[in-house]
């Protein structure tokens, strides 16, 4: 059975990075020999959350799923599409009842690909379920139901975290990537078990910004104290993620490598 190569792109901010996002997907697609995409859309609109047309318009321009994380319900029109989307998640460990799902396994040419999604409880609102309980338990319901390619965005703000999903998961999933905290951190690599790992993807936004959002802003609320708005900044784009490859047979990562993509204004 043939590997699948999958890109995750880790947290889109704005108009900014979702431009960037719809205009590049094709172009990575061909480039990488891609056959399967996930992209974090939970800041897309605006920088809080995501509407109906901008899940479309990235579905359209090559997502095969799309998740989102702990500003998932910004945008009040999410609410009544989430049952009519299924390739859209929030995260798994919210309480039964939740609108939406927070896993979906769809079919490819080179077999069933399942993605998952969680969510953190360390200094991140609101509190959810616990996401190792949810995860794993999700994880093991996928691997009975023989998908073995099961990629997991694990949205959280502490480093520990992340590694200990990781290795908690490890030899049960394809992936396990962090979001939530926008910066791409330099440490993927294959667990024992033949997980890949990152602890964060980072994010498709400005590139001269704090975390996709105006610097003058974010600086002068660090210094007065005082709130104010933080506008999704200007300028050059750079894109970030990670590309694996997952051997179809047994779900194992084959190999991985950070995407850090900067592109002209």
């Amino acid at each position: 059975m043939p590997a699948i190569r999958i890109l995750f792109l880790g947290d889109v901010v704005g108009e900014p990075g979702r431009k960037a996002v719809i205009e590049q997907l094709p172009l990575l697609k061909q480039s990488e020999g891609l056959d399967f995409i996930i992209v974090n859309g939970e800041n897309s609109a605006g920088g809080k959350g995501i509407t109906p047309k901008i899940a479309i318009d990235l579905l359209r321009a090559g997502a095969a799923v799309i998740t989102t994380g702990d500003h998932v319900w910004d945008q009040q029109e999410i609410v009544d599409y989430f049952p009519t989307e299924p390739r859209l998640l929030r995260p798994i460990n919210y309480p039964e009842g939740t609108p939406g799902k927070g896993s979906v396994v769809l079919e490819t040419s080179k077999g069933k690909v399942a993605v998952m999604q969680a969510q953190g409880r360390s200094f991140i609102q609101p509190p959810l379920e616990n996401p190792y309980l949810a995860a794993e338990k999700e994880a093991e319901r996928l691997r009975a139901e023989g998908v073995m390619a099961i990629v997991m965005d694990y949205h959280a703000e502490t480093t520990s975290e992340k590694i200990a999903m990781g290795r908690m998961l490890d030899g049960k999933v394809s992936l396990v990537v962090g979001t939530h905290t926008h910066v791409q951190t330099a440490d993927e690599s294959i667990f024992p078990g033949g997980t890949g790992y990152l602890t964060d993807a980072g994010m498709c936004g400005p590139e001269e910004s704090v975390l996709g959002r105006s610097i003058e802003s974010v600086v002068w609320r660090f210094k007065s104290g005082l709130p104010t708005r933080f506008p999704v900044a200007k300028g050059p784009v750079r894109l970030c993620g990670v590309i694996v490859d997952v051997d179809m047979e047994n779900g194992a990562c084959l190999a991985i490598k950070r995407l850090s993509l900067l592109l002209p204004e």
